[in-house]
């Protein structure tokens, strides 16, 4: 008996056993100098699972043990396959393709004929040199190449310094985006300095979290003030104004009511267009609660309903209809947005987050495509109560302005997806903040006291400046605060009696009165307003906080909120090349970003310092390569 029982045993270990059906593939991917690659993307076959490297060149994923090869990618890098073998830990060194990196280059502060608001245009311009050092990289200084680039970025028109006697009130609206940051390291981690209208300093600095203290009382936005010295010119004062959103815990949040509005054609055939765009919607979808619901609708030359709305236990069905997705034909934008909106209302959940989430390069051009035929449509489709938020994808023919309108007319958010960390640090980590809204039509409004501010500047938030009037119109749109989300502005303050080139003379006013504070404001520098809506409402709310004229004098007594986002400022301003810089240098924003971090424990502040270095090499080089003045080193 006991002879039979082992028997029997045996043989249902030997049939009925399955060994694990995944394994853990990681490793770190180098190019032939011994440097990290970030960035890279590794494709397992046949199974098509994909990941990407850090910031440190680093990589690890489940694979399925079917899994015989990996395909590792990456602009300007010969593609490289091979074998898996029975260990689990894979490195990698990539060699550079030459003839690839001669048919690419990538506008940074290269000479470069561009039109900032066309769509197609031929561009001359001058890779800076790679973040790698790499040999391959490097000769392409000594050539200039011919390309079509088809990337597209609003012109920028810097804020400059107002007099507090003249204009006493700055009015915006507040920007939780940080698509901004995360293309401007796409530049860097390819090689290249971004080109002066991508980088928009508000959403470099609105990338990162801030340690605000939370709302106390029933209002969902707490404002948070201080005043230091700004780090680059020591007789000018910098206000660092900090809003917090209340933070609610995911699982008290409402229902969702969710439709991926996912880009389709041709142009999203690309590694880091639709395969890495399936892979970010798979973790959002892990993420789902069973009374969230998915829908899915995708658009190319038509558009249509791919997946009806799915409760969000269903994962698996949501992602085998994400996995079935290719990409070809062109674009009908205007149409797969008018289906997504109709999908939305036909599921909507009274009391719960209606949210579009369309994820795209943003290049439409079928249908309604010039940015004001879409601003209308979405303008128009907004009153239905539902929410936008848009996730961009890709390079080389990215549309940056087309996304930047519609989630600013849409009620939403934008996100630039470089890399699948982007997409959990977006879709996971910032869960709430991207997809449940707190509060929205936010506005800001301050008030200079003329007795002790001569000028001012806002620093950055050029295209979300307001009329002065606009702050009480309740019918004006503006932007959007999300669960846990804080937002960060800046103002370079010109104190009264110093002396700056900044400030221009004019005559004095014949008809006006004087526009002076009263005596018993004397000691108030500024005056913070905030109008808010609740996000089912129509009529807002105002919070308000006068900040008296008693600031930090030593830089290194001012909180990490303050120095961090100080030199977040500094690097926007020394990629923009701005008339602004004045002392400041990469040397000095990278002291202060390091001395600043805090606890960082995803490592984004850290991540920005080597960004930071990286930029600081290729201005060098490409100074000395083309002559050109750059303000600092």
């Amino acid at each position: 008996m006991k002879t039979l029982l082992t028997s029997i045993i045996t043989l249902f270990l030997f049939f009925g056993y399955k060994g694990s059906s995944t394994r853990q593939l990681f490793g770190t991917v180098t190019n032939t100098d011994g440097l990290a690659m970030s960035g890279v993307m590794i494709k397992s076959l046949p199974s098509n699972t994909t990941t990407t490297t850090n910031t440190s060149g680093k990589y690890s994923f489940k694979i399925p043990t079917k899994d015989t090869h990996l395909q590792i990618t990456h602009l300007g890098y010969q593609t490289e396959k091979m074998a898996i073998g029975k260990s689990n830990l894979v490195n990698v060194r990539l060699k550079e393709d030459v003839t690839a990196l001669n048919e690419i280059s990538v506008v940074g502060y290269g000479v470069q004929k561009k039109m900032a608001l066309t769509g197609s245009v031929s561009s001359i311009a001058m890779s800076a040199p790679s973040l790698y050092g790499s040999r391959a990289e490097n000769r392409i200084m000594r050539d200039v190449y011919r390309i079509q680039n088809t990337e597209n970025y609003a012109h920028i028109t810097e804020n400059t310094f107002k007099k507090a006697t003249d204009n006493p009130l700055s009015t915006f609206s507040i920007d939780v985006d940080a698509a901004s940051y995360s293309n401007m390291r796409r530049f860097i981690n390819g090689g290249s300095l971004p080109p002066k209208d991508a980088v928009r300093i508000e959403e470099m600095i609105n990338y990162f979290d801030y340690n605000y203290e939370q709302p106390k009382g029933n209002d969902p936005v707490n404002i948070v003030t201080e005043i230091g010295t700004a780090p680059w010119n020591n007789k000018h004062r910098l206000v660092h104004i900090g809003l917090q959103a209340k933070t609610i815990p995911n699982d008290n949040l409402p229902a969702s009511n969710l439709v991926f509005l996912i880009d389709v054609s041709g142009s999203m055939e690309a590694y880091n267009k639709l395969p890495l765009l399936i892979s970010s919607l798979h973790l959002l979808t892990d993420n789902l609660r069973d009374q969230d619901k998915v829908a899915i609708v995708v658009y190319a030359g038509n558009s249509g309903l791919v997946l009806p709305s799915t409760p969000g236990d269903k994962k698996q069905a949501i992602k085998e209809a994400l996995n079935k997705l290719s990409a070809g034909g062109s674009t009908a934008g205007g149409a797969g947005i008018s289906l997504a909106y109709k999908v939305a209302t036909d599921n909507f959940i009274k009391g719960g987050n209606n949210r579009i989430i369309l994820a795209t390069d943003g290049d439409f051009n079928v249908g309604a495509n010039s940015d004001a035929d879409m601003q209308t449509l979405i303008e128009e489709k907004r009153k239905s109560g539902v929410f936008l938020t848009v996730l961009g994808f890709g390079m080389g023919n990215y549309k940056d302005s087309k996304m930047e309108v519609l989630a600013n007319k849409g009620n939403g958010n934008y996100a630039y997806i470089d890399n699948i960390n982007e997409a959990r640090k977006v879709l996971i980590n910032e869960f709430g903040g991207t997809l449940f809204t707190v509060a929205k039509d936010v506005k800001l409004q301050i008030e200079f006291n003329p007795k002790k501010v001569q000028a001012y500047r806002l620093i950055g938030y050029e295209n979300r400046l307001l009329n002065n009037e606009d702050f009480n119109d309740d019918q004006k749109d503006a932007g959007e605060m999300g669960t846990g989300h804080t937002v960060t502005a800046l103002y370079e303050i010109i104190p009264v009696g110093v002396e700056s080139k900044f400030v221009k003379k004019t005559d004095a006013l014949k008809y006006q009165k004087n526009t002076s504070s009263s005596s018993g404001y004397t000691n108030e520098m500024l005056t913070v307003k905030l109008r808010y809506k609740n996000p089912d409402g129509n009529k807002s709310r105002l919070l308000q906080q006068a900040v008296n004229d008693s600031y930090q004098d030593k830089l290194s007594k001012t909180s990490d909120n303050f120095r961090f986002s100080a030199s977040v400022a500094m690097f926007g301003m020394l990629l923009r090349q701005s008339e602004f810089v004045q002392e400041s240098t990469f040397e000095q924003l990278i002291n202060l970003a390091d001395g600043a971090k805090g606890k960082d424990g995803e490592g984004y502040r850290a991540e920005f310092i080597r960004l930071a270095k990286s930029a600081q090499l290729m201005a060098k080089d490409l100074r000395n390569f083309t002559g050109m003045e750059m303000s600092k080193k």
